[in-house]
């Protein structure tokens, strides 16, 4: 079965369920990391990582902005409302992804943590280029399209995550240790990102992406190959959800305080065409 527009889209009302919630995973998840990691701009470990990190920040927001299209279309809403006006327990992203890059905040005392940012953004990059390979398949066609373009993009910033993590995780002393400690944070709570939320068999069922499980084990076999090469302890699966399941609008109040700096300018005057 393949879906080449809206409208036949809408008149599966299964069908169309599964699609927005997948949808909202996609944009949510984008959303917020892409604002994680703009509040490096300025304090990232050198200049030319601050552009570097920077260019990707903005192709990770424009990734969103695609996904929430998409979600405009099928007739959620309007797309800026749906990236800036929802409340935190209406999101679905990923619980690891809205957790702050470390104590105090951009404006007053930043102690941010690079290790944490790079294996965060370096473990979702990876998942996220999976979700976008198998997206190339999907029933949906609008979505395979936009699949096809994200995942062009995808190449790039995968490559500069790989490459401060092997660097990272193959130096001495303090680097790794860091790294190591990033790792068991970033598992904590990275089953999130790899779970399709309570629609997860539908999701499948439609052919709108592949399994759950199988997307799961193809990041493990992932992980794992790459512990090896850079001499790193095993990958252990420890893929948790300890700070709550988003998909089910489980949040922390990290992400609260994100969408209020995140909807400020949209919330004075939503009327506005930006």
């Amino acid at each position: 079965m393949n879906i080449a527009s809206v409208e036949e889209a809408k008149k599966d009302k299964a069908y169309h369920k599964a699609l927005t919630e997948l949808l909202y995973q996609l944009a949510d998840d984008d959303f917020i990391i892409a604002f994680r990691g703009s509040e490096w701009l300025g304090l990232a470990p050198h200049i030319e990582e601050d552009v570097a990190f920077s260019s990707i920040n903005q192709d990770t927001m424009g990734h969103a902005a695609m996904f929430y299209r998409l979600l405009e279309d099928l007739g959620e809403g309007d797309m800026d409302a749906l990236a800036h006006a929802r409340n935190a327990k209406d999101r679905v992203n990923a619980v690891v992804l809205e957790l702050v890059n470390g104590p105090g905040n951009y404006l007053k005392e930043p102690k941010y943590d690079w290790a944490f940012a790079v294996v965060r953004h370096f473990f979702y990059t990876q998942a996220k280029k999976l979700k976008m390979e198998s997206l190339k398949n999907s029933t949906y066609e609008p979505l395979k399209h936009v699949a096809i373009k994200v995942n062009m993009e995808l190449y790039y910033h995968l490559l500069h995550w790989r490459t401060w993590f092997t660097q990272l995780c193959q130096a001495n002393g303090d680097a790794k240790s860091r790294m190591m400690a990033a790792v068991d944070k970033v598992l904590a709570d990275f089953g999130g990102v790899l779970s399709l939320g309570p629609d997860a068999a539908l999701i499948s069922q439609f052919g709108l992406m592949e399994g759950e499980e199988m997307l799961r084990q193809r990041f493990i076999q992932t992980m794992t190959d790459i512990f090896e090469k850079v001499d790193f302890p095993p990958f252990e699966n420890k893929l948790g959800m300890k700070n709550g399941d988003g998909r089910k609008g489980e949040h922390t109040k990290d992400l609260e305080d994100a969408i209020l700096t995140l909807g400020e300018v949209y919330n004075s005057n939503p009327a506005a065409v930006w």
